[in-house]
């Protein structure tokens, strides 16, 4: 039976029309980003309710979830998309391994962030950029999100494991029903008990827990082709390393995400609270929009790994031009409505304090016109990284937060004073994609090469 369902799987990957097939896993996927931004600006929208310091702290624990994302999508990415191409190339055995080592690791190290993370708290905070005034509201939200780590690293790997297999559908119930208790339970423990800032916190610890009992069940269940089994876990260093070099893009992009987070909490730091909380709240929105196409990035990959594993590069080389030119005319539609309503969208958050609305009007409206550019960006990373082509998409996932924009946010303020931190990240977006569309035709360019190497192959072979 099982042998029987995983031939239908592999017959889906790789004999459905290519679009239809990327928007099919594309929908979850999309369903799931989108749940946990909301989620995530419903921590921002009650806490914000709290006053302006509080809502900075949002924006300083947001760099230690950043963390705790960095972990679980580099180990998810990593060990899903090798064992995305084993399952292709037929090697179950190999597959199961990787999913089962990956997942042992991400306890150790995210078991690690939350007994250090506790221990230094308050050191950790101030190194994010918490200002004396926002430090006792970033503590008390910060202790209960590290303690919770394990299990929200956890839930990370298992959703990353559905996505890359091309069962996005089972990712997206575990996500969905946590976000959904989370925006539930926000008002609940912030005000009715009166918990203020540690109250969002336990509502997400709590979620996040409910997000990872029931993506372990249906793990355990075998809704997956894969399987999680502690007699899979290996001790080679070589499974770890692979691993690792494999999410290395994932860990460059969402671990130089969280330094750039910080960059710019201290940066916006200079210029009071409102500052911080304004680029809290334009981040939070503008990352809202993203998931869009993150989402339908996300839905790409595991037909991209899917399919080179199993040497139909047409396929792979389709998904990526209908993928990439999909992406960017949603972010086109998006970015259009968010500059037309960016100042109601602050407003939402923070009505009554005019310095955090004249701030994120303008960050917001910046951003949103990057956002444009984020669609050939992000489809090319994906690409490189589901293809096995780990040092390209390395470089590239390093250029938008590395290279670009923390040496922008850190020397434009110089120059340009506050408008230096609110463009930052929309130059550095546009630098970004010149560096992109390079790799970009490169790539299809390779995909063109091993395609027409694979049919002169074929028709030696039938000769």
């Amino acid at each position: 039976m099982q042998e029987a369902s995983r031939l239908e799987h592999y017959e889906k990957m790789t004999k459905t029309p290519v679009r239809r097939l990327v928007i099919k896993l594309a929908v979850p996927t999309i369903i799931s980003m989108l749940v946990s931004s909301i989620y995530n600006m419903a921590d921002t929208f009650f806490v914000a309710q709290l006053g302006t310091s509080a809502a900075g702290a949002v924006g300083i624990v947001f760099s230690v979830m950043a963390v705790i994302q960095a972990i679980g999508f580099t180990i998810g990415m990593g060990g899903g998309n090798i064992a995305s191409r084993k399952l292709g190339a037929k090697d179950e055995e190999e597959a199961n391994r990787y999913a089962s080592s990956g997942f042992f690791l991400g306890l150790v190290l995210s078991l690690i962030l939350a007994i250090l993370g506790t221990i230094f708290i308050d050191d950790f905070m101030r190194v994010l950029g918490a200002t004396e005034t926002i430090l006792p509201y970033a503590r008390d939200y910060a202790r209960y999100i590290l303690l919770a780590s394990p299990v929200m690293c956890l839930s990370f790997i298992m959703n990353n494991y559905f996505r890359a297999e091309g069962k996005a559908f089972y990712g997206m119930v575990g996500i969905t029903a946590g976000g959904v208790l989370n925006i539930v339970l926000d008002p609940i423990f912030i005000f009715t008990f009166g918990l203020g800032t540690a109250g969002a916190a336990i509502a997400t610890a709590l979620s996040q827990f409910i997000s990872f009992i029931i993506l372990l069940i249906l793990f355990l269940k075998g809704k997956s082709n894969l399987r999680l089994s502690i007699k899979y876990v290996s001790f080679k260093s070589v499974y770890y390393r692979n691993i690792l070099v494999t999410g290395l893009p994932t860990l460059a992009r969402q671990g130089l995400a969280s330094l750039a987070s910080i960059a710019l909490n201290v940066m916006a730091a200079t210029y009071g609270d409102a500052a911080v909380a304004a680029m809290s709240i334009a981040n939070r929105i503008t990352f809202f929009l993203f998931s869009f196409m993150l989402g339908l990035g996300q839905g790409f990959q595991p037909v991209a790994a899917f399919n080179y594993g199993a040497k139909r590069y047409d396929r792979v080389h389709d998904a990526t031009k209908f993928t990439s030119a999909i992406s960017t005319l949603l972010m086109i539609v998006v970015a259009i409505i968010c500059f037309i309503f960016a100042r109601p969208l602050i407003m939402l958050f923070r009505r009554d304090d005019l310095d955090v609305i004249s701030i994120g009007v303008v960050t917001l409206r910046a951003q949103s016109l990057a956002l444009i550019l984020t669609g050939i960006t992000t489809v090319t990373n994906m690409a490189l990284q589901s293809t096995g082509q780990a040092g390209r998409a390395t470089l590239l996932a390093m250029c938008r937060q590395g290279f670009f924009f923390i040496p922008l946010v850190l020397i434009l303020p110089h120059f340009i004073g506050l408008l230096g931190v609110q463009l930052a990240q929309s130059i550095a977006d546009v630098l970004t994609f010149l560096v992109s569309l390079y790799f970009y035709i490169t790539y299809l360019k390779e995909l063109n090469a091993k395609r027409n190497a694979q049919v002169a192959e074929d028709l030696t072979a039938k000769v």
